[in-house]
């Protein structure tokens, strides 16, 4: 995202953002590689951990602050004569505007600050083995619907909306 964004600022812009509203959050890889080996030497396996991530950004004042950092000015409709203008595209099929960390909300500390761990839904291992199985038989008969179905018994909190936006499947739909 933020190659991306200076590569269309380098450019001239316009800088595309997907939604005024969307945010994200952001670590340095140091930060991740040290959180996840320290995570990784905690639990004794089968944990599931949560890395303090600090404050979402949203997206519009990263690329605004981007481009003032660049010396130019944002091309706004009061300030036409700004250098670089922000384009919104919309959202892709399945985007959120907020990241979720977690489906549920049971969260508890660690002896590491920066280190939660969760207590998630998950299925015994055989069951999981069962539903695999069977996403693989609806996946090689290209029965979409079955693995929607699939995977709304399997996965907790998947609700899709709209059409199924898998392009091959949609190719394939159209084919006679």
């Amino acid at each position: 995202m933020i190659p991306l964004f200076h590569s269309q600022i380098k450019s001239g812009g316009p800088l595309t953002v997907t939604h005024p509203k969307i945010t994200r959050y952001f670590m340095t890889i140091p930060e991740v590689a040290q959180l996840v080996i320290q995570a990784g030497s905690m639990g004794p396996g089968g944990d599931v951990f949560v890395l303090d991530m600090g404050e979402p950004v949203k997206i519009v004042e990263l690329v605004e602050k981007m481009i003032h950092l660049s010396g130019l000015s944002v091309r706004l409709e009061k300030n036409l004569q700004g250098d670089i203008s922000i384009e919104f595209t919309g959202l892709r099929p399945g985007e959120k505007l907020y990241e979720e960390l977690l489906i549920g909300d049971d969260v508890a500390a660690t002896q590491h600050p920066m280190i939660m761990t969760a207590n998630e839904d998950h299925l015994p291992w055989d069951v999981l083995k069962g539903r695999l199985r069977e996403l693989l038989i609806a996946v090689d008969h290209d029965d979409y619907a079955r693995v929607r179905q699939i995977l709304r018994e399997t996965v907790s909190g998947y609700a899709p909306d709209g059409d199924i936006v898998d392009w091959i499947y949609q190719q394939r739909r159209l084919e006679p």
